[in-house]
């Protein structure tokens, strides 16, 4: 028991970690805490005496696992019309006064909403070696197992990812305490019913993707700042309430609707001024958040 104990603390101290990498290999909170689970059981049928590098090896683990969900998924949305629905990744919600502004900024760092959808477009394999390489520092030679290539094979596949990922086009955002201020004008104004106050906080050409769900098509884009301004003056009500949170390490709010979660959004502000706009309203999506 004691050993049991001892065993169950480390695997604790590294748990944060391998949530990060599961989630930024994944986008997906669910997949990322089942991969980090199924490392657990996995450390637990092994040996510990014979783990040199506890971190390295459960990092290692927590690889091998995602690259088979990232395969098994691929599969299925060749078998499956619904998979094929556009989807956003997952929103991770987490408390808005709970870190300081440098963790805030290591938090978008590590979870950021843009970077998980062009990861989203790689190979499986070309994703385990970006992810695990540049992000998370594992050496190719630790990584070439996973992938089943060579060193050398391995640091291409990490290059071509890296190609695509910088060859998309991303916003940087303001700071944590900047985006703050812009998401809180926004509903501000939108509870006021001002719609010239919103088009102000608005990029002109502003994009909100809002995620209904897969069995009602996916996701639904809105282009323009007028039409995202009409839309918030048209879901204001009060008895729904904003909760600032933070989502997927970006300002971001949860709206509940007679005490019931109703929807979490996720904001990208760039030059004081909001040029992106996440939502999910999918009730699975939201049966999985557990909102501070």
């Amino acid at each position: 028991m004691n050993d049991d104990v001892t065993l169950a603390a480390a695997f604790e101290q590294h748990r944060r970690h391998l949530l990060t990498v599961a989630h930024r290999v994944l986008g997906s909170a669910t997949e990322a805490e089942d991969a980090v689970q199924e490392a657990w059981l996995r450390l637990h049928r092994t040996d510990a005496a014979e783990i040199d590098n506890l971190g390295g090896w459960l990092t290692t683990v927590v690889g091998r696992i995602a690259l088979n969900t990232l395969r098994s998924r691929a599969t299925r949305r060749e078998d499956s019309l619904e998979e094929r629905v556009e989807r956003l990744p997952d929103p991770v919600v987490t408390p808005y006064d709970g870190a300081l502004p440098e963790e805030q900024a290591l938090l978008a760092d590590s979870v950021g909403l843009a970077l998980l959808v062009v990861l989203d477009q790689l190979a499986p394999a070309e994703r385990i070696a970006f992810v695990l390489h540049d992000l998370f520092g594992v050496p190719f030679e630790e990584i070439a197992p996973i992938v089943e290539r060579t060193p050398a094979a391995t640091r291409q596949l990490a290059s071509r990812a890296r190609r695509r990922v910088r060859g998309t086009d991303t916003v940087r955002p303001d700071s944590p305490s900047r985006q703050r201020e812009v998401v809180d004008a926004f509903f501000a104004a939108a509870h006021a019913g001002d719609f010239e106050r919103l088009l102000g906080i608005l990029a002109p050409d502003a994009v909100l993707h809002s995620d209904l769900g897969a069995l009602r098509g996916g996701v639904v884009t809105y282009e323009g700042a007028e039409t995202i301004a009409r839309n918030a003056l048209m879901f204001a009500h009060p008895d729904r309430f904003v909760h600032p949170v933070l989502v997927n390490g970006r300002a971001g709010v949860v709206i509940t609707l007679h005490d019931e979660l109703f929807s979490v959004m996720a904001f990208t502000v760039a030059e004081g001024r909001i040029v992106g706009v996440d939502t999910w309203t999918d009730p699975d999506v939201l049966a999985q958040v557990t909102a501070p």
